[in-house]
């Protein structure tokens, strides 16, 4: 049983998850920093408040300490997830997806070969053709 959890443990794609992990984990704080200090701002500058929350605040309950329902808080939720998929789609995606294809671009295809090149590998599979088809 041990030996079966250390090469779990010991496997690449346990370990490339790990770091994969760890590694959004930190990425967190990038993507929130940017959507929390200057996107939410933004929003806040157009439309007077950062968050939809008390766009709509429904009262229950007349003693004590009434219950306050808001219904926006779920509109700022998505407006929030929103944000941070357009951040992380144009500051991490884009760039890495223009990189990749500019790299498929640079790699050079191999030549096709040579008319000798090609007319002797059309032999040679002939007579290998023909060897096989021969009885030793």
């Amino acid at each position: 049983m041990l030996q079966g959890f250390k090469e779990f443990i010991s496997r690449g794609n346990a370990v490339d998850l790990a770091v994969g992990v760890v590694i959004g984990a930190a990425f967190t704080g990038v993507v929130n920093a940017l959507v929390e200090k200057v996107l939410n701002p933004l929003i806040g500058g157009l439309f007077g408040t950062p968050n939809f929350d008390e766009t709509w605040v429904i009262t229950l309950g007349m003693s004590g300490q009434p219950a306050q329902v808001l219904p926006f808080a779920v509109v700022t939720a998505l407006v929030n997830f929103l944000l941070v998929a357009a951040a992380l789609y144009f500051v991490v995606v884009l760039p890495m997806n223009t990189l990749a294809a500019r790299r498929k671009v640079e790699e050079v295809e191999p030549e096709a070969p040579a008319e000798d090149v090609r007319v002797l590998t059309e032999i040679r599979d002939l007579l290998a053709a023909e060897r096989a088809g021969r009885p030793l």
